[in-house]
């Protein structure tokens, strides 16, 4: 037992050690792998990324509300006589006057243009009162104040800021056939609300024809436990045809909508690592009748052997181009700030990441092409004839 040991750690080394002697081959087959691997995690930071600022959104002891049936706040409504039943329900947390601490939200879709030159996008306008920063944890301004009620004045999300065009701190724009001026830009990092813009709620429901109704009303709990007693309240009266679940909920569920992006990019790299797969076969047959007089030694020692040495370059070869692609997409990929579109058809700016979980699912697939690319000309070198061999 202890010889076909040496023996196998005796022809790995002879393989490694004749790389070289086939460097173009062997940096074509590293290259194509690590282009599948760099796609592959192209798509799975962006994925991983866009999630992470979806699912972080939101909080237990926040109650989102929305008109019943609706997964978006987009394709919902809620009138003024709702909100203010909805204000009367036990469990909500209330500040020193007794009032509940609540956000009654209008959300509206608008148009910006991205500073790459990508075109035209939509933008979530919220129209907010000002308890609307209460009601989001980490909330705070990067410069400038809070809008004055009543006036055409909106606060944007740093994200926005960083993505798009025309909404700098003073910056004067027209949305919705009127002009408006930006007097603060806020941060809720890792959150989708850094994509947004808020206005003061009865200015966008009057510029925008919406009247009195809303799309969301946010509140704060006494305690996650309290959202209970606020589903209780709800059932209870008929006039409330309503939804409720934490925001934390929410948000999670469109984070899940997202697993597109997870799916569309394996597939894409399945498809290009037929690609590569091919040039690492070609590498590895090569190999193989390159080194016949070679092969015939070690088949003379034994067929395992030459199996082993086979198949380990050809997953020397792919874990290099792993590892290569790996490096690649995160000096590319990792912290790039991008938007896409989110569960309200608006825009949700986020950063690329490229962690581990992306890196080693990165590194499998090397280890699968690899593997599945060197088998067969392993088996050739372990199978074919000693006196072919030699005659080669």
């Amino acid at each position: 037992m202890a010889s076909i040991f040496r023996q196998i750690s005796a022809v790995i080394a002879m393989t490694i050690g004749g790389l070289p002697s086939r460097f173009w081959g062997s940096i074509t087959t590293i290259l194509s792998i690590a282009l599948v691997v760099a796609t592959l995690l192209a798509f799975l930071a962006m994925s991983a990324g866009f999630a992470k600022t979806v699912a972080g959104t939101g909080s237990d002891d926040i109650a989102m509300i929305l008109g019943t049936g609706s997964e978006a706040e987009l394709n919902s409504t809620m009138s003024s006589e709702a909100v203010r039943l909805l204000e009367e329900s036990p469990g909500f947390a209330r500040d020193a006057s007794g009032r509940p601490i609540t956000s009654p939200e209008l959300y509206v879709v608008v148009g910006a243009n991205r500073r790459a030159g990508g075109g035209e996008a939509n933008v979530s306008l919220r129209g907010v009162t000002p308890r609307a920063p209460d009601l989001r944890p980490g909330f705070r301004f990067s410069s400038g104040r809070m809008f004055e009620p009543g006036t055409n004045e909106m606060i944007v999300g740093a994200g926005v800021v960083r993505e798009f065009k025309g909404f700098d701190l003073n910056s004067e724009l027209q949305l919705g056939g009127s002009s408006w001026t930006v007097v603060g830009v806020f941060e809720v990092p890792g959150t989708v609300f850094d994509s947004e813009l808020w206005a003061d709620l009865p200015v966008v429901q009057s510029l925008f024809n919406r009247g009195p109704s809303v799309q969301a009303l946010r509140a704060r709990l006494e305690s996650p436990a309290s959202l209970a007693e606020v589903k209780a309240f709800v059932a209870s009266e008929p006039r409330l045809q309503v939804d409720v679940k934490t925001e934390k909920e929410h948000f999670a569920g469109e984070a899940q909508s997202l697993q597109y992006l997870i799916y569309f990019g394996w597939a894409l790299s399945i498809t290009l690592g037929f690609g590569a797969l091919a040039g690492a076969l070609n590498t590895m047959y090569a190999a193989v009748e390159a080194r016949s007089k070679e092969l015939a030694t070690l088949r003379a020692i034994g067929g395992f052997p030459a199996f082993m040495g086979a198949i380990t370059e050809s997953l020397v070869l792919a874990l290099s181009g792993g590892l290569v692609g790996a490096g690649a997409a995160y000096l590319l990929f990792n912290g790039l700030t991008a938007s896409t579109l989110g569960g309200g058809f608006t825009q949700v700016v986020f950063d690329f990441n490229v962690g581990p979980a992306q890196i080693v699912a990165g590194v499998q697939l090397a280890a699968l092409l690899g593997l599945v690319g060197g088998i067969f000309p392993a088996l050739r070198a372990a199978r074919t004839p000693l006196l072919k061999l030699g005659a080669d």
